[in-house]
């Protein structure tokens, strides 16, 4: 079990310094968001729980604290796979 703490003023932070927003996703256990897709790039990371993200063919469970970029209009679906509630950031790149 992962036991990191993210604090979410830091990221925050380093994502608005890269041109991201950062806000706060929570969902209940077994909750799916299938075929996501966005018109800009987007910064994934778990801050609590067990996750999946499914995208171009390649199912990844990101670790507390790990940032997975999602590429602009790239299909994907989150899955909270844990039996608890998960939470996490989310950022879109943001026009310049």
């Amino acid at each position: 079990m992962n036991t990191a703490r993210v604090e979410k003023s830091d990221i925050e932070r380093e994502w608005h310094a890269r041109g991201f927003s950062c806000g706060i996703w929570i969902d209940h256990a077994g909750r799916v968001w299938q075929d996501d897709r966005h018109d800009s790039d987007e910064l994934f990371m778990a801050i609590a729980g067990e996750l999946e993200i499914e995208m171009e063919g390649q199912c990844i469970r990101p670790q507390i604290g790990e940032e997975v970029l999602i590429p602009a209009r790239v299909p994907h679906t989150v899955k909270n796979v844990g039996k608890k509630t998960a939470r996490w950031l989310y950022g879109l790149k943001t026009a310049i």
